[in-house]
Protein backbone atom coordinates (compact mmCIF):
# COMPACT_ATOMS: atom_id res chain seq x y z
CA UNK A 1 0.00 0.00 0.00
CA UNK A 2 1.30 4.04 -1.02
CA UNK A 3 0.80 4.91 2.60
CA UNK A 4 2.41 2.52 4.42
CA UNK A 5 3.03 3.85 8.35
CA UNK A 6 6.66 1.86 8.18
CA UNK A 7 8.78 -1.15 7.22
CA UNK A 8 11.44 -3.11 9.26
CA UNK A 9 11.00 -3.11 13.26
CA UNK A 10 8.82 -1.07 15.11
CA UNK A 11 9.36 -1.21 18.97
CA UNK A 12 6.59 -1.36 21.71
CA UNK A 13 8.20 0.51 23.78
CA UNK A 14 8.33 0.06 27.72
CA UNK A 15 7.36 3.24 30.03
CA UNK A 16 10.03 3.75 32.32
CA UNK A 17 8.94 4.84 36.27
CA UNK A 18 10.54 6.10 39.17
CA UNK A 19 10.66 4.50 42.20
CA UNK A 20 7.39 5.73 43.49
CA UNK A 21 5.60 4.68 40.53
CA UNK A 22 5.47 7.73 38.63
CA UNK A 23 7.14 7.92 34.78
CA UNK A 24 10.18 8.50 34.43
CA UNK A 25 10.41 10.84 31.68
CA UNK A 26 14.05 11.70 31.35
CA UNK A 27 14.66 7.55 30.91
CA UNK A 28 11.92 7.63 28.56
CA UNK A 29 14.08 9.94 26.21
CA UNK A 30 16.59 7.92 26.87
CA UNK A 31 15.66 4.81 26.10
CA UNK A 32 14.06 7.06 22.83
CA UNK A 33 17.36 7.86 21.52
CA UNK A 34 18.29 4.52 21.98
CA UNK A 35 15.65 3.00 19.55
CA UNK A 36 16.51 5.61 17.12
CA UNK A 37 20.46 4.82 17.25
CA UNK A 38 19.27 1.14 17.21
CA UNK A 39 17.62 1.81 13.75
CA UNK A 40 14.08 1.19 15.19
CA UNK A 41 11.84 1.74 12.20
CA UNK A 42 9.13 3.20 14.62
CA UNK A 43 7.75 3.25 17.82
CA UNK A 44 5.11 2.43 19.49
CA UNK A 45 3.94 4.47 22.69
CA UNK A 46 1.33 3.78 25.08
CA UNK A 47 0.56 -0.23 23.67
CA UNK A 48 0.36 -3.57 26.03
CA UNK A 49 4.08 -3.35 26.87
CA UNK A 50 4.05 0.59 27.90
CA UNK A 51 1.28 -0.40 30.52
CA UNK A 52 -1.06 1.71 29.17
CA UNK A 53 -4.13 0.36 31.06
CA UNK A 54 -2.49 1.69 34.54
CA UNK A 55 -1.68 4.90 32.92
CA UNK A 56 -4.27 7.84 33.79
CA UNK A 57 -5.35 9.54 30.82
CA UNK A 58 -2.74 12.29 31.80
CA UNK A 59 -0.30 10.34 31.63
CA UNK A 60 -1.39 8.54 28.98
CA UNK A 61 -1.63 11.51 26.69
CA UNK A 62 1.82 13.16 27.82
CA UNK A 63 3.46 10.04 27.10
CA UNK A 64 2.45 10.52 23.21
CA UNK A 65 3.23 14.17 23.67
CA UNK A 66 6.25 13.50 24.99
CA UNK A 67 7.66 11.04 22.38
CA UNK A 68 6.59 12.84 19.77
CA UNK A 69 8.65 16.02 20.57
CA UNK A 70 11.79 13.77 21.28
CA UNK A 71 11.40 11.91 18.29
CA UNK A 72 10.93 15.15 16.50
CA UNK A 73 10.07 13.43 13.51
CA UNK A 74 12.86 11.24 12.87
CA UNK A 75 10.38 7.74 12.22
CA UNK A 76 6.83 7.77 12.85
CA UNK A 77 5.38 7.61 16.65
CA UNK A 78 2.17 5.15 16.27
CA UNK A 79 0.34 5.72 19.86
CA UNK A 80 -1.96 2.74 21.54
CA UNK A 81 -5.34 4.28 21.95
CA UNK A 82 -7.64 1.39 21.91
CA UNK A 83 -10.34 0.76 24.38
CA UNK A 84 -13.36 -1.52 25.71
CA UNK A 85 -15.25 1.75 25.14
CA UNK A 86 -15.77 2.87 21.78
CA UNK A 87 -16.66 6.65 23.04
CA UNK A 88 -13.10 6.30 25.22
CA UNK A 89 -11.26 5.30 22.65
CA UNK A 90 -12.86 7.60 20.24
CA UNK A 91 -11.70 11.12 22.38
CA UNK A 92 -8.20 9.59 23.30
CA UNK A 93 -7.53 8.55 19.81
CA UNK A 94 -8.12 12.45 18.75
CA UNK A 95 -6.37 13.51 21.73
CA UNK A 96 -3.64 11.14 19.97
CA UNK A 97 -3.80 13.31 16.55
CA UNK A 98 -3.70 16.46 18.45
CA UNK A 99 -0.83 15.41 20.12
CA UNK A 100 1.00 15.05 16.56
CA UNK A 101 1.09 10.80 16.79
CA UNK A 102 1.94 9.61 12.99
CA UNK A 103 -1.03 7.09 13.80
CA UNK A 104 -3.05 4.91 16.13
CA UNK A 105 -2.97 1.28 17.36
CA UNK A 106 -6.66 -0.18 18.35
CA UNK A 107 -6.64 -3.00 20.40
CA UNK A 108 -9.77 -5.07 20.08
CA UNK A 109 -12.29 -4.65 23.06
CA UNK A 110 -11.55 -7.14 26.20
CA UNK A 111 -13.65 -8.20 28.71
CA UNK A 112 -16.69 -6.98 27.74
CA UNK A 113 -15.52 -7.85 24.34
CA UNK A 114 -18.30 -7.84 21.10
CA UNK A 115 -19.43 -9.48 18.36
CA UNK A 116 -17.95 -9.04 14.94
CA UNK A 117 -20.43 -6.80 14.12
CA UNK A 118 -19.86 -4.85 16.95
CA UNK A 119 -15.84 -5.04 16.18
CA UNK A 120 -16.66 -3.26 12.49
CA UNK A 121 -18.75 -0.81 14.42
CA UNK A 122 -16.32 -0.20 17.09
CA UNK A 123 -12.99 0.28 15.01
CA UNK A 124 -15.42 2.43 12.10
CA UNK A 125 -16.35 4.55 14.63
CA UNK A 126 -12.64 5.21 15.90
CA UNK A 127 -11.16 5.43 12.20
CA UNK A 128 -14.26 7.67 11.52
CA UNK A 129 -13.43 10.58 13.93
CA UNK A 130 -9.52 10.99 12.67
CA UNK A 131 -7.69 11.96 10.20
CA UNK A 132 -4.47 9.91 10.63
CA UNK A 133 -3.84 6.16 9.81
CA UNK A 134 -5.00 3.40 11.65
CA UNK A 135 -3.47 -0.08 13.06
CA UNK A 136 -6.08 -2.92 14.34
CA UNK A 137 -4.27 -4.87 16.82
CA UNK A 138 -5.20 -8.71 16.85
CA UNK A 139 -4.74 -10.73 20.37
CA UNK A 140 -7.01 -13.01 21.38
CA UNK A 141 -4.58 -14.14 24.07
CA UNK A 142 -5.34 -10.87 26.09
CA UNK A 143 -8.27 -9.65 25.01
CA UNK A 144 -10.68 -13.10 24.58
CA UNK A 145 -11.98 -11.76 21.28
CA UNK A 146 -10.62 -12.48 17.62
CA UNK A 147 -11.12 -10.21 14.39
CA UNK A 148 -12.31 -12.73 11.81
CA UNK A 149 -11.46 -12.44 8.07
CA UNK A 150 -14.85 -11.07 6.99
CA UNK A 151 -14.31 -8.30 9.62
CA UNK A 152 -11.07 -7.40 8.28
CA UNK A 153 -12.44 -7.41 4.60
CA UNK A 154 -15.15 -5.32 5.64
CA UNK A 155 -12.58 -3.05 7.80
CA UNK A 156 -9.90 -2.66 4.96
CA UNK A 157 -12.29 -0.62 3.46
CA UNK A 158 -12.37 2.51 5.27
CA UNK A 159 -10.08 5.02 4.27
CA UNK A 160 -7.71 5.36 7.69
CA UNK A 161 -7.79 1.40 8.28
CA UNK A 162 -4.79 0.50 6.60
CA UNK A 163 -2.92 -2.23 8.74
CA UNK A 164 -2.82 -4.57 11.10
CA UNK A 165 -0.51 -6.09 14.30
CA UNK A 166 -1.59 -9.99 14.33
CA UNK A 167 -0.70 -11.64 17.42
CA UNK A 168 -2.87 -14.75 17.23
CA UNK A 169 -0.84 -17.28 16.60
CA UNK A 170 -2.18 -18.53 13.47
CA UNK A 171 0.10 -18.84 10.43
CA UNK A 172 -2.71 -20.28 8.39
CA UNK A 173 -5.42 -17.43 9.45
CA UNK A 174 -2.30 -14.92 8.28
CA UNK A 175 -1.90 -16.39 5.34
CA UNK A 176 -5.66 -16.26 4.83
CA UNK A 177 -5.78 -12.31 6.22
CA UNK A 178 -3.01 -11.47 3.53
CA UNK A 179 -4.45 -13.46 0.67
CA UNK A 180 -7.82 -11.88 0.85
CA UNK A 181 -6.86 -8.25 1.77
CA UNK A 182 -4.91 -5.31 1.20
CA UNK A 183 -3.62 -4.25 4.60
CA UNK A 184 -0.07 -4.09 5.87
CA UNK A 185 0.01 -6.84 8.29
CA UNK A 186 2.95 -6.80 10.97
CA UNK A 187 3.91 -9.43 13.31
CA UNK A 188 2.52 -9.03 16.73
CA UNK A 189 4.90 -12.17 17.98
CA UNK A 190 8.76 -11.91 17.69
CA UNK A 191 9.20 -15.63 17.46
CA UNK A 192 7.23 -15.22 14.17
CA UNK A 193 8.37 -12.47 12.60
CA UNK A 194 9.99 -14.40 9.75
CA UNK A 195 7.26 -16.91 8.73
CA UNK A 196 4.86 -14.16 9.03
CA UNK A 197 7.07 -12.13 6.55
CA UNK A 198 7.55 -14.48 3.83
CA UNK A 199 4.00 -14.01 3.23
CA UNK A 200 4.61 -10.36 2.58
CA UNK A 201 4.14 -8.50 6.00
CA UNK A 202 5.87 -5.45 6.66
CA UNK A 203 7.58 -6.03 9.41
CA UNK A 204 7.06 -6.41 13.51
CA UNK A 205 5.63 -4.55 16.68
CA UNK A 206 8.23 -6.27 18.98
CA UNK A 207 9.33 -6.37 22.56
CA UNK A 208 12.31 -7.72 21.59
CA UNK A 209 13.40 -4.49 20.10
CA UNK A 210 13.18 -2.91 23.62
CA UNK A 211 17.13 -4.38 24.15
CA UNK A 212 17.65 -5.78 20.68
CA UNK A 213 16.85 -3.04 18.25
CA UNK A 214 19.51 -3.01 15.97
CA UNK A 215 19.18 -6.90 15.74
CA UNK A 216 15.50 -6.51 14.71
CA UNK A 217 16.25 -3.70 12.39
CA UNK A 218 18.43 -5.78 10.52
CA UNK A 219 16.44 -9.12 10.73
CA UNK A 220 13.25 -7.80 9.08
CA UNK A 221 15.36 -5.24 6.75
CA UNK A 222 17.17 -9.39 5.45
CA UNK A 223 13.24 -10.48 4.34
CA UNK A 224 12.01 -7.14 3.56
CA UNK A 225 15.19 -7.37 0.87
CA UNK A 226 14.19 -11.03 0.02
CA UNK A 227 17.53 -12.52 2.16
CA UNK A 228 14.99 -15.18 3.81
CA UNK A 229 18.07 -17.37 4.63
CA UNK A 230 19.78 -14.45 6.61
CA UNK A 231 16.43 -13.60 8.27
CA UNK A 232 15.76 -16.91 9.28
CA UNK A 233 19.15 -17.66 10.83
CA UNK A 234 18.95 -14.04 13.18
CA UNK A 235 15.23 -15.28 13.50
CA UNK A 236 17.25 -18.82 14.85
CA UNK A 237 19.71 -16.84 16.94
CA UNK A 238 17.41 -14.98 18.79
CA UNK A 239 14.75 -17.27 19.45
CA UNK A 240 15.61 -17.83 22.94
CA UNK A 241 15.91 -14.48 24.08
CA UNK A 242 12.48 -13.69 22.31
CA UNK A 243 11.12 -16.24 24.41
CA UNK A 244 12.82 -15.35 27.43
CA UNK A 245 11.12 -12.44 27.46
CA UNK A 246 7.79 -13.94 27.46
CA UNK A 247 8.76 -16.21 30.63
CA UNK A 248 6.12 -14.56 32.54
CA UNK A 249 3.89 -11.68 31.91
CA UNK A 250 5.05 -9.34 29.51
CA UNK A 251 6.22 -6.42 30.27
CA UNK A 252 7.68 -7.51 33.34
CA UNK A 253 11.03 -9.66 31.82
CA UNK A 254 11.25 -7.05 29.12
CA UNK A 255 11.42 -4.32 31.56
CA UNK A 256 13.78 -6.59 34.09
CA UNK A 257 16.32 -7.09 31.16
CA UNK A 258 16.42 -3.17 30.44
CA UNK A 259 17.13 -2.67 34.07
CA UNK A 260 19.78 -6.08 34.12
CA UNK A 261 21.43 -3.65 30.67
CA UNK A 262 21.53 -0.49 33.30
CA UNK A 263 18.69 1.32 31.44
CA UNK A 264 16.44 2.14 35.29
CA UNK A 265 13.35 1.62 33.91
CA UNK A 266 11.99 0.26 37.26
CA UNK A 267 8.97 -2.19 37.85
CA UNK A 268 6.08 -2.40 36.54
CA UNK A 269 2.61 -1.28 38.22
CA UNK A 270 0.49 -3.34 40.19
CA UNK A 271 -1.09 -5.32 39.48
CA UNK A 272 1.77 -6.96 37.46
CA UNK A 273 5.22 -7.29 39.93
CA UNK A 274 8.60 -8.46 39.89
CA UNK A 275 9.34 -11.78 38.67
CA UNK A 276 10.31 -14.90 40.47
CA UNK A 277 14.41 -15.21 41.29
CA UNK A 278 13.92 -18.40 39.03
CA UNK A 279 12.65 -16.93 36.40
CA UNK A 280 15.30 -13.99 36.55
CA UNK A 281 18.50 -16.51 36.33
CA UNK A 282 16.44 -17.48 33.16
CA UNK A 283 16.41 -14.25 31.61
CA UNK A 284 19.76 -13.50 32.56
CA UNK A 285 21.06 -16.55 30.87
CA UNK A 286 19.27 -15.84 27.57
CA UNK A 287 20.47 -12.43 27.70
CA UNK A 288 24.07 -13.91 28.07
CA UNK A 289 23.55 -16.35 25.04
CA UNK A 290 22.42 -14.07 23.19
CA UNK A 291 25.44 -11.66 23.70
CA UNK A 292 23.19 -9.08 25.23
CA UNK A 293 24.89 -8.70 28.51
Amino acid sequence: MSNTIFTGAAVAIVTPMNNDGSVNYEKLAELIEFQINGSTDAIVICGTTGEASTLTDEEHLECIRFTVEKTAGRIPVIAGTGSNDTAYAVEMSKDAEKAGADALLLVTPYYNKTSQRGLAAHFTAIADAVNIPVILYNVPSRTGCKIEINTYKELSKHRNIIATKEACGDISFIAQLAAETDLDIYSGNDDQVVPIMSLGAKGVISVASNIIPKQMHDMTAFALNGDFKKAAEMQLKYLGIMKALFCDVNPIPVKEALNLMGKETGECRLPLIKMEQSKTELLKEAMKEAGII
